[in-house]
C-alpha cells in the first residue's frame, strides 16, 4: 500500500534560470529564463477551493499525464503550449501570457449549472437556459459560460462575455478565438470520450499568448479535475426514472465532504481523511485514468519523487 508519505505535496527546487515560481491549488510552475515553465502536478487534492491536508497517491501523475495525452490528441485543431514531459509528473512549455478568464462549456445541466436552475435562474453567464429541464438533461447545444478569478481569494467568478469585453478583460478578436477554440475541443473532447463509453458533461479550458502573439492552450485539459465525465451506459435510463447519473470526476470527493459537514465555507473544518480512505480516492483517480484513457496505469516510482522529479528536470533542462 502506497502511504500519504509517498505523495509529493510541495516543491522547493532551484532549477538553472529559475526566475520565479507560483504556487497554484494543485501544480506548481517554474519560471526557467522568462522563456520556458516547468509545471509539476502535485498530489495535492482541492475541493470547494481548499486544498485537502493530505495528498493523494499517484494523482499528480494521472492529472499530468491525462493532460498531455489529451494536449497530444488535440494539438492538430488546436495549439497548445506544451513541448515535453521529462517526468510523470512534469510537462514543459512555453511561458505564455495567460488570459484572465476561464472558459467553462457545458454540454448538460449539471454541477453549478443545475444549482442555478433549481434557484430559479434561466440566465447564466448571460446565457439561456431552456425552461421544463431536469438535472443532467443535455443542452440543446453546448453553452459557454467562462468564469473569472477573483480579486480576492481563489474563488471563480460566474462572467458574461458582455463583461468580459465591457470591462477589456480579453480583447473582442482574441475572444471570438477562444470561443472558436473552447467549441473545437470540446467537440474533440466529446468524441474521445464517447469511444470510451463515457459522455464529457462540462470542462474549462485556459488560455494563453506566447512572445509571438499566438494563443494557445495552456494549463490541463479533459482531466477528472478539470472536467466531469458520466458513463454512457445507462445515462438515458438513468435520466428517464430520475435517478442521479454515474459519474467520473472528482465529485465523489465533494459529495463525501458534503456528508461530512464541509463545503468550504466559514466556520467549517475538514473532516479527518483517514490512509484507507485517501487509499480508496487514489483508487478511484486510477480507475479514471483508465477510463478516460483507455489505456493501463503504470505507477511511477514514488520512493524518492522529490529526487526523481529534480533529476528528470535537471537532464531535461541541460
Amino acid at each position: 500500500m502506497t502511504t500519504a508519505s509517498n505523495t509529493i505535496t510541495e516543491t522547493h527546487f532551484n532549477f538553472p534560470g529559475q526566475k520565479s515560481v507560483y504556487k497554484g491549488k494543485v501544480r506548481e510552475v517554474y519560471n526557467i529564463n522568462d522563456e520556458q515553465l516547468v509545471m509539476i502536478a502535485t498530489d495535492r487534492l482541492s475541493a470547494f477551493d481548499v486544498v485537502m491536508p493530505k495528498g493523494i497517491p499517484y494523482k499528480g501523475q494521472i492529472l499530468n499525464q491525462i493532460a498531455t495525452k489529451m494536449m497530444a490528441a488535440t494539438r492538430d485543431i488546436v495549439p497548445n503550449w506544451l513541448t515535453a514531459t521529462p517526468d510523470p509528473n512534469v510537462a514543459v512549455g512555453h511561458l505564455c501570457e495567460p488570459f484572465k478568464v476561464e472558459m467553462v462549456i457545458r454540454g448538460y445541466m449539471s454541477g453549478h449549472a443545475a444549482r442555478e436552475y433549481k434557484a430559479g435562474k434561466r440566465l447564466l453567464c448571460g446565457v439561456p437556459m431552456p425552461e421544463g429541464m431536469k438535472e443532467n438533461d443535455a443542452f440543446p447545444e453546448p453553452i459557454i459560460t467562462p468564469a473569472t478569478k477573483a480579486e480576492k481569494g481563489n474563488h471563480d467568478e460566474d462572467i458574461s462575455k458582455a463583461d468580459i469585453l465591457k470591462r477589456g478583460i480579453v480583447h473582442e478578436a482574441d475572444y471570438a478565438v477562444l470561443e472558436d477554440y473552447t467549441r473545437k475541443l470540446f467537440k474533440r473532447g466529446s468524441d474521445i470520450a464517447a469511444s470510451r463509453g463515457l459522455i464529457l458533461v462540462d470542462t474549462k479550458y485556459e488560455f494563453g499568448k506566447t512572445k509571438d502573439g499566438q494563443i494557445v492552450l495552456i494549463d490541463e485539459i479533459h482531466t477528472p479535475d478539470s472536467s466531469r465525465y458520466f458513463y454512457a451506459e445507462g445515462y438515458e435510463e438513468r435520466q428517464a426514472n430520475g435517478e442521479p447519473q454515474k459519474q467520473l470526476s472528482k465529485e465523489f470527493v465533494r459529495q463525501w465532504l458534503i456528508s461530512n459537514g464541509f463545503q468550504g465555507l466559514e466556520g467549517q473544518t475538514v473532516p479527518y481523511m483517514s490512509d484507507a480512505y485517501i487509499e480508496t480516492v487514489s483508487e478511484r483517480y486510477i480507475e479514471l485514468y483508465e477510463n478516460i484513457t483507455g489505456e493501463s496505469f503504470v505507477k511511477a516510482d514514488v520512493s524518492h519523487i522529490q529526487e526523481r522529479i529534480e533529476a528528470n528536470v535537471l537532464a531535461y533542462l541541460k
